[in-house]
């Protein structure tokens, strides 16, 4: 899961990119560091990092508004200081240039990102468990037990004389009985992965969420130019004028928004993670008992002698 979640970050992070390189070109090249940022936090926020999305995004925001008031409102400023910089910055708080979009992306982010951080923990403690039980201590009475159960008939030369099967099922639950106790936690921890796969499929669809970071940032960029005029006026009374180049910037370098064809590495993405959701869960809804069965499981195969023919009871061979 955390792979697929990788291989989806890198893929939206590729596809935003894409957005500045094709249709923001005179501020492509600054705009690739806060591109990253916003998918590196991202990324922290799933693996179960002390952020939030808003934060996530409203930081990129504010990095990104002094490229887009000096490279596309304002392209013939040449001196962006970084005193400047910070100005623009903070006003962008203030001013909300991007609109109602940055709050949207948050809005949209925040429901499909919490189901993905609460499937990546509940996972990592999934694991937790299942490395406490796979080295819990046996007792001495339990090593005793199963002492007796394998070896003592090698004692009367009956070295091939396997264990019955009810002898074997009471040894077992002596030793695990500690570990079924986690039956009924284990069967609602299940429970919890199966909602929590479920609701990433549904509403909080990941994919969907992450690929639309780039339609929000063009949209956001979109409204900031229209209001380019009132940004400026309000810019220059809060941050002062910079220096202005003599004439405005060519028309050449101001390129028209292209969607890029990735509908089908999209799909390709998509389907891939929904079909480990439906093996993945299909597979731990079969193992619900397993802390409950664990002993049935350990005295089934060649351990002990299942059919009718001579076994080893713990005191002799019946």
């Amino acid at each position: 899961f955390l792979e697929a979640f990788e291989s989806l970050l890198r893929f939206a992070e590729n596809r935003t990119s894409s957005l500045f390189e094709t249709a923001y070109r005179p501020m492509a090249k600054e705009a690739a560091e806060p591109v990253k940022e916003l998918f590196t936090d991202i990324s922290l926020y799933i693996l179960g990092a002390e952020t939030t999305v808003e934060s996530a995004v409203l930081r990129f925001f504010d990095s990104l508004f002094p490229l887009v008031y000096s490279r596309l409102i304002n392209p013939g400023i040449t001196d962006l200081s970084e005193d400047y910089t910070e100005c623009l910055r903070l006003t962008r708080q203030d001013i909300n240039p991007f609109g109602r979009y940055s709050k949207n992306m948050v809005t949209e982010l925040s429901k499909s990102l919490w189901a993905s951080r609460m499937l990546s923990q509940a996972l990592s403690l999934g694991i937790e468990v299942i490395n406490t039980t796979e080295h819990a201590a046996l007792t001495k009475e339990c090593s005793k037990a199963l002492v007796k159960m394998q070896y003592c008939p090698h004692c009367q030369g009956l070295t091939l004389i396997r264990p019955c099967v009810g002898y074997c099922l009471n040894v077992m639950r002596g030793c695990l009985a500690s570990v079924s106790e986690l039956d009924a936690q284990w069967r609602e921890y299940i429970s919890t992965l199966e909602y929590l796969t479920n609701e990433m499929a549904a509403s909080h669809d990941l994919e969907i969420a992450l690929t639309g970071i780039r339609n929000s940032i063009n949209e956001a960029i979109l409204h900031a130019q229209l209001n380019g005029p009132q940004l400026s006026a309000t810019v220059d009374k809060v941050c002062g004028q910079p220096k202005q180049q003599e004439g405005n910037l060519s028309s050449d370098n101001i390129v028209p928004v292209k969607e890029a064809t990735e509908t089908q590495t999209f799909v390709m993405a998509h389907a891939s993670l929904n079909t480990k959701r439906r093996e993945f869960i299909n597979y731990m809804k079969r193992s619900r008992t397993f802390h409950a069965s664990i002993a049935e499981r350990l005295c089934d195969g060649d351990l002990v002698m299942r059919d009718s023919s001579t076994c080893w009871n713990g005191e002799d061979v019946v």
